[in-house]
């Protein structure tokens, strides 16, 4: 026996091979050089809910009704260019209507000589990961903002009944942790919320520019002011003025802001004629303003004025369960806002994602996705696609990560922290930012098996 020979007698029967792929989960089907189906797994049926013997000898186009068919098929440019594609999200038709979201891979067919037969093409029903992020969204959402965390549920659960009130609000948290939503969900859920919202940074704007802008001011007020130009209290008139970074504002202008608060009227720079402050005023600050009072540099009258009702942000360092939440949101954004099909991160990159402490919180994170949308050219983002200042280097068991679904990326977030407070559960809790009761639940929702000593009796 000759090695041809040999190696045909060592190639699978045809029946072998329809038996190898009927046990693969994932759909798969073959085609020849005239787009005709000439296999068709027992996967790609119940996917596409077209029997086998319908589907083979059909153009694939036929039977799959793809949102690429038409103008940008995955397996024709695989066999023009002899490259796979791997990972790309795109929807089929089934046999009942339904539009079906899978992601699939192509690669060249060929025979034991290497000719090209045809091309073959893997595909995975994300049925479950569109219903789970539908879920996700439902229940961890709210007013735009996106947390598990208990300390932000609470948030949540609080959020109507200050809207529902006219008093000031302070928002507390360090840049990026999205208190400028918060203040917009206030406004939205208030009685206010057909009028304006104006925001305001107080810290962008020099203290002379600054007055003018809330306060305006009438013409001949100052050379160059040649004509009335309304502050933003007035343009917040029925509505919400909200104060970012109030905590930067100069002395003189406090003194002018309390008295507006007091009073509910302020006068334009260069009048003399009181206008009234139909506003709700919404402030917000990353500084410790008790330390600031204390130092001299706030003052304690308006600290008071403006501390009616306290609302704390916590960093995204300490609410790293809802790195896998915010990922798949802004994953979801930044593909309807580019016209991209990213499916998803791999496990490497969500590993380093749920690694970095996050100085710039959640706005950070969102521009960690967004430089990688720009260096992805579809499929999943890996930690090349990452800044470097994230991307560097990917850790050791960053393949804990079985699979692609939110549930495994937050079963391995949980099972690191574990692992780094050697099975404390308590500790644990304390660095997720989780209530004790949360991770106990979470730990028997996603099958984790923590260490059996947990780690607060250790010698």
């Amino acid at each position: 026996m000759n090695a041809d020979e040999d190696r045909r007698d060592r190639q699978p029967s045809p029946e072998r091979l329809a038996t190898i792929l009927d046990s693969i989960s994932d759909g798969v089907f073959t085609v020849d050089g005239e787009w005709r189906i000439t296999s068709f797994n027992r996967a790609a049926e119940e996917i596409t809910g077209i029997p086998r013997a319908e589907a083979l000898g059909q153009t694939c186009c036929e039977v799959f009704r793809a949102s690429i068919c038409e103008s940008e098929c995955a397996l024709r440019h695989t066999l023009d260019t002899r490259e796979p594609v791997v990972g790309k999200a795109v929807y089929i038709v089934d046999a009942r209507g339904r539009r079906i979201p899978i992601s699939i891979s192509t690669a060249i067919l060929r025979d034991g000589e290497g000719r090209v037969l045809g091309g073959v093409e893997t595909f995975r029903d994300l049925s479950h990961v569109e219903e789970l992020r539908k879920r996700l969204t439902g229940q961890y959402t709210f007013a735009d903002i996106i947390s598990q965390n208990h300390r932000m549920q609470e948030l949540f659960g609080i959020l109507p009944q200050v809207a529902a009130s006219e008093s000031t609000v302070l928002i507390v948290g360090e840049s990026g942790t999205g208190k400028e939503l918060v203040a917009r969900a206030l406004h939205n859920l208030s009685r206010r919320r057909e009028g304006p919202f104006v925001a305001v940074n107080c810290g962008a704007l020099p203290d002379s520019l600054l007055e003018s802008e809330l306060f305006g001011y009438k013409a001949g007020a100052f050379t160059g002011a040649d004509r009335d130009k309304p502050g933003r209290f007035a343009s917040a008139r029925s509505g919400t003025l909200f104060l970012d970074e109030i905590g930067d504002i100069a002395p003189i202008l406090q003194v002018r802001l309390l008295r507006v608060l007091q009073e509910r009227t302020f006068e334009p720079l260069g009048s003399n004629v009181p206008e009234e402050a139909d506003v709700r005023v919404v402030a917000a600050t990353h500084r410790d303003l008790e330390a600031a009072v204390a130092a001299g540099e706030f003052r304690e009258d308006l600290y008071y004025r403006i501390n009616v009702i306290r609302l704390q942000l916590p960093p995204l360092r300490e609410r790293k369960e809802d790195i896998p939440l915010l990922v798949d949101h802004f994953i979801t954004r930044f593909n309807r806002l580019r016209g991209k099909e990213v499916t998803g991160v791999s496990p490497e990159t969500m590993t380093l994602l749920a690694r970095h402490d996050y100085p710039g919180n959640v706005r950070e994170l969102e521009n960690a996705i967004e430089h990688a949308f720009v260096l992805c050219p579809g499929g999943q983002l890996e930690p090349a696609h990452l800044p470097r200042s994230l991307g560097a280097g990917v850790p050791d068991g960053a393949g804990a990560i079985a699979g692609r679904t939110l549930e495994e990326m937050e079963r391995w977030i949980i099972l690191e922290a574990l692992r780094r407070n050697h099975g404390n559960r308590l500790a644990t809790a304390r660095e997720l930012g989780i209530h004790k009761s949360t991770l106990f639940r979470k730990i028997s929702a996603l099958g984790i098996r923590p260490p059996a000593r947990d780690g607060r009796s250790r010698s």
